[in-house]
């Protein structure tokens, strides 16, 4: 039988071929998996971390990042949030928010995301046909 060290080591390796993480980010996997494994080696049940705690897994200064905006729940990073809470942690924006005290101002996308979706709007005429669509509607 493989040892909790094999066995972290193995589930670790997995992880990373899917999931892109820094140095901590690794160290922390590990340390928590062996942990982890050593307890359920000795018949003990160990203390999982739940959903609903209040307290963030990511500082709010870190969540929102310029390229990717981390999920304060799980961690894991993404351009956009909502389909994110929707899906994995069965939760709207607007939960998240309240749970998390982050104001509506605040979007749930990252920043270059919204700007390279902003300027293909602009690229594309979209606020002059908008503008166009509301003068005609008011002429009527």
């Amino acid at each position: 039988m493989a040892t909790p060290t094999e066995l972290a080591a193995q589930i670790l390796s997995a992880h990373l071929a899917k999931t892109e993480m820094t140095k901590d980010e690794i160290f922390a996997e590990l340390t928590e998996l062996h942990s982890t494994l050593s307890a359920l080696e000795r018949g003990e049940v160990p203390a999982l971390a739940t959903e609903e705690s209040n307290e963030p897994v990511v500082s709010r200064k870190k969540a929102f990042g310029k390229d990717k905006i981390y999920c304060m729940i799980c961690g894991k990073g993404f351009k956009t949030l909502s389909r994110h809470l929707r899906s994995a942690h069965d939760t709207t924006p607007k939960d998240y928010r309240k749970q998390f005290d982050i104001p509506r101002t605040q979007s749930l996308a990252a920043r270059s995301y919204s700007e390279s979706r902003r300027q293909m709007a602009v690229d594309r005429g979209l606020a002059d046909n908008l503008a166009k669509a509301r003068a005609k509607k008011k002429k009527k």
